[in-house]
C-alpha cells in the first residue's frame, strides 16, 4: 500500500514541487488550496482547504479519510510571507500572518492527529523557513512566526512520539518560487525614517529569491524525511551560508552577530 500524504498549499511554489514529486513515486497525495478549480497541470489530486477556516480542513481530511481509511504523512505547508518595519506595519496584518503560518498549521495537526493516534503510526512535517531562526531586518514577524512554529513543533514531537507518531520540522532557505507575489508589504513611506534601508531591502528579498535553489530540492529532502525510520526533529535546506548562519548565531557573541547581520543587509 502507497503511504497517502495530505499536503497543504500545494497549488504553486515549493507545495506543487513536493506534491508533484512524491506522486511521481507512487505516493497518494492530497494536495490543498483554497481554491482548487483555478489550478491546472497537476498530477495530484487538490482538494479545498483553507487552514484559517476549521471546517474546511476537517471537510478535506473527513474526505481524504472516507476515501483512503489513513492519512500517514501531513505536510504542513502552507503561509505567507509580511516585510515591513516592526514600527510601520499593520498589527491586523500581523496577526493575519500568524493565524496562517502558526494556527493555521497547528489547528491541521489537530486535525489529523486523532486519525494518526487510532492507527499508531504517523508522520508530521511542518515547513518553517531558516528565517525563523533568527530576527532579520524588516521580516521580523515572519522570523517570529516561523520561528513560533519551530518550537511547537518540538513540544508536539515530545507529546506524541510514544503514540508512534513523528513530528518534524524543515526549515528553507531561499528558493526560486513565487512567494515575493503572495507576501504582504507594508507600503515604503515617503516620509519613514526607514524608507531608503526598506527599499534596498525589498529589491534584495526579491533578488535572493529570484536566484534561489530550485524547489526541487526541497521535495527530495522531504522525500528522505519520509523514508527515515527515526527522522530528527529539524532539518534545514539551503545554500552553505544561509544553513551556517544558525551555526554562528550558536557560537558567536550576540553584538558580533548582530554586525555581521546589519552588513549583510546594508544597515
Amino acid at each position: 500500500m502507497s503511504k497517502v500524504v495530505l499536503i497543504t498549499g500545494a497549488s504553486s511554489g515549493i507545495g506543487k514541487s513536493i506534491a508533484t514529486f512524491l506522486s511521481e513515486r507512487g505516493y497518494k497525495v492530497y494536495g490543498t488550496s483554497r481554491k482548487p478549480k483555478n489550478i491546472e497541470d497537476v498530477n495530484f489530486e487538490l482538494i479545498p482547504l483553507n487552514v484559517l477556516k476549521v471546517d474546511t480542513i476537517q471537510s478535506a481530511i473527513s474526505y481524504i479519510l472516507n476515501k483512503e481509511h489513513t492519512i500517514d504523512v501531513l505536510i504542513n505547508n502552507a503561509g505567507m510571507g509580511i516585510t515591513g518595519p516592526v514600527e510601520e506595519t499593520s498589527t491586523d496584518e500581523m496577526r493575519s500572518v500568524f493565524n496562517t503560518n502558526l494556527f493555521g498549521a497547528i489547528d491541521v495537526m489537530k486535525a489529523v492527529l486523532p486519525q494518526m493516534r487510532s492507527q499508531k503510526s504517523g508522520l508530521i512535517i511542518n515547513v518553517t523557513s531558516i528565517a525563523g531562526y533568527m530576527g532579520l531586518p524588516f521580516r521580523g514577524i515572519y522570523s517570529a512566526s516561523k520561528g513560533a512554529l519551530e518550537i511547537v513543533t518540538e513540544a508536539v514531537s515530545m507529546e506524541v512520539k510514544n503514540l508512534g507518531i513523528n513530528v518534524v520540522n524543515v526549515a528553507p532557505g531561499d528558493f526560486a518560487t513565487n512567494i515575493a507575489a503572495g507576501r504582504y508589504h507594508a507600503p515604503v513611506l515617503e516620509n519613514s525614517a526607514y524608507k531608503e534601508k526598506y527599499q534596498e531591502n525589498l529589491d534584495l528579498m526579491d533578488a535572493h529569491v529570484d536566484s534561489g535553489m530550485n524547489p526541487i530540492e526541497m521535495a527530495k529532502a522531504v522525500y528522505k524525511i519520509i523514508n527515515t525510520k527515526k527522522p530528527k526533529i529539524h532539518y534545514k535546506v539551503g545554500e552553505f551560508m544561509q544553513k551556517f548562519s544558525i551555526v554562528l548565531k550558536r557560537i558567536l557573541p550576540d553584538q558580533v552577530y548582530e554586525k555581521l547581520l546589519m552588513n549583510h543587509y546594508k544597515l
